[in-house]
């Protein structure tokens, strides 16, 4: 009959949306599996988005508030291989894996968990998506810019070669660097810069007394 053709076709588009819906809340899901135990939910938890090039500390940034201020820490590298035992960074993944990360931020918010988003974090684009979730669930943001000198982050990224952390997760190299650095947007709203080759303390002393109000 005429028009079965645009009736099919428009249920093949609800289908392939059905599916993309149930893949996200199966990668949600798995990721929220993945954080362990949480901090105790409090009222407007606070939204911690932590920037920065590879190699420049975020995730020692990121650890050390955490012993300072219970929060839940959402690391891209480490839910990237919770995903994907085997990354392969492409453009697809990665949609895949920040839509899921996105999701479980929001999720978490609404239920009171405080949360640091450690990723790179360097497009303006991408970190307003985060801006609109700290308005859509009332949580309190702070942004951070973790940085260090190209020399000490060049120093980094060459250690990981050979030597294995269990707690860097990252597969950045100094490539990655180089290429990253040319994307990276200024923050416009009001932020800490913490630098990582020096002592991060008074840095950590100022955004806890913050988020202790």
């Amino acid at each position: 009959m005429p028009g079965n053709e645009k009736l099919f076709a428009l249920d093949k588009t609800g289908d392939v949306k059905h599916t993309e819906q149930s893949l996200l809340e199966q990668d949600v899901a798995k990721l929220k599996e993945s954080l362990g135990q949480r901090p105790e939910p409090a009222v407007n938890p606070p939204f911690i988005i932590v920037s920065g090039l590879p190699g420049t500390g975020k995730s020692f940034f990121c650890r050390k508030l955490a012993a300072r201020f219970p929060c839940c820490i959402v690391e891209s590298d480490a839910m990237r291989k919770t995903l994907f035992p085997s990354p392969e960074y492409s453009a697809a993944e990665n949609n895949r894996l920040f839509s899921a990360c996105h999701k479980l931020i929001e999720s978490l918010l609404n239920e009171g968990t405080p949360v640091i988003f450690d990723a790179t974090n360097l497009s303006e684009r991408h970190r307003e998506r985060l801006y609109n979730i700290a308005d859509r669930t009332g949580a309190r943001l702070i942004l951070v810019r973790v940085v260090a000198p190209p020399s000490i982050a060049y120093e980094r990224l060459q250690g990981r070669k050979g030597h294995h952390d269990p707690e860097d997760k990252s597969d950045a190299d100094w490539t990655v660097y180089k290429r990253m650095r040319r994307s990276e947007d200024k923050i416009w709203r009001n932020h800490f810069v913490v630098d990582t080759s020096r002592d991060i303390t008074p840095a950590l002393d100022r955004i806890v007394k913050i988020l202790e109000r």
